[in-house]
């Protein structure tokens, strides 16, 4: 698994990822978080070239306040 970063927020039904430092997922990748168990798709990647943020869309039943401050995987 490949880690694209930490949530740092949600906003409008999304959950707002910033990315490392040295790469990030593209669009459509599916995001899991620690027990593997999936969150949602990367929709959009935005913000500065070298330290990107992505808005990940979340799958229905996942509780995206729950998820801020969790660190997310590419699947």
């Amino acid at each position: 698994m490949k880690r694209i970063g930490t949530v740092s927020r949600v906003a409008q039904g999304l959950a707002i990822v910033r990315a490392p430092d040295d790469e990030y997922a593209d669009v459509g990748t599916t995001v899991v978080d620690e027990t593997l168990e999936t969150v949602g798709s990367v929709v959009d990647v935005f913000g500065p070239v070298d330290r990107p943020y992505l808005a990940v869309s979340p799958d229905d039943g996942v509780h995206l306040p729950g998820l801020v401050g969790a660190v997310l995987y590419a699947r």
